[in-house]
């Protein structure tokens, strides 16, 4: 296997895999590796990597025998992934999969290398599973609505809300439907389609009146 010569837009797709990793390192537990190769320079392919220490790699670091070998059965059977297991310097078992990166025209660019290092005690495993323990980024304690179609999610949500506002003795009664709207507009349910004339529906109001509680809304976030 040569290197290969990346275009602009093939650097910008092996680029926007970098967040691609730093999302899924912090959901994942440190006992994962996540490596991204680059094919245009095979001695220098590894161009971002997370917990490397499994590995003893860092940026820089050459292609692996392996992951050629991976590349080549990608290729040769047309996936674009494959897991298998294996062992890093050390001798320590390791549970992996290779994923191919396609570019412009359908060209693998890059590989997507993770790697479960199985030695990892399992106390360590089971902290990254504790809220408690969550950072401070983007990681909290959410509820996600998990629906089968956007009336669903619509209704569900607003339900969810409803209950929350009837609930709080702090709203007066004469605010509540336009807290109802503020709190839909920050969950994002009216990017839905025809969402405000499902709201408009379900909660028995005016479109016109949801219209306005999101202007007013939007001129107060402003």
């Amino acid at each position: 296997m040569k290197n290969i010569i990346l275009t602009k837009t093939d650097k910008q797709i092996l680029e926007s895999f970098k967040s691609v990793l730093d999302g899924l390192a912090a959901y994942m537990s440190n006992s994962y590796e996540f490596v991204l190769h680059s094919l245009e320079d095979l001695n220098n392919s590894v161009i971002y990597i997370i917990n490397g220490e499994h590995t003893g790699r860092k940026i820089g670091a050459p292609i692996t025998d392996l992951a050629l070998k991976m590349f080549d059965e990608i290729s040769n059977d047309h996936v674009d992934y494959i897991v298998y297991f294996s062992k890093n310097k050390a001798g320590e078992p390791l549970k992996s999969t290779t994923i191919a990166i396609r570019g412009e025209n359908n060209r693998i660019i890059g590989l997507l290398c993770i790697n479960l290092y199985l030695n990892t005690p399992f106390a360590d495993v089971l902290a990254s599973f504790t809220p408690n323990i969550m950072k401070a980024n983007h990681e909290t304690n959410l509820k996600e609505a998990f629906t089968q179609s956007s009336d669903d999610l619509i209704k569900t949500t607003l339900e969810e809300v409803t209950s929350e506002v009837m609930k709080d003795d702090s709203i007066l009664p004469s605010n509540k439907n336009k807290v109802i709207i503020e709190r839909l507009y920050d969950k994002g349910i009216f990017r839905l389609k025809d969402s405000v004339i499902k709201v408009e529906t379900l909660m028995k109001i005016s479109k016109n009146t949801v219209y306005m509680h999101i202007r007013n809304y939007k001129k107060k976030k402003n």
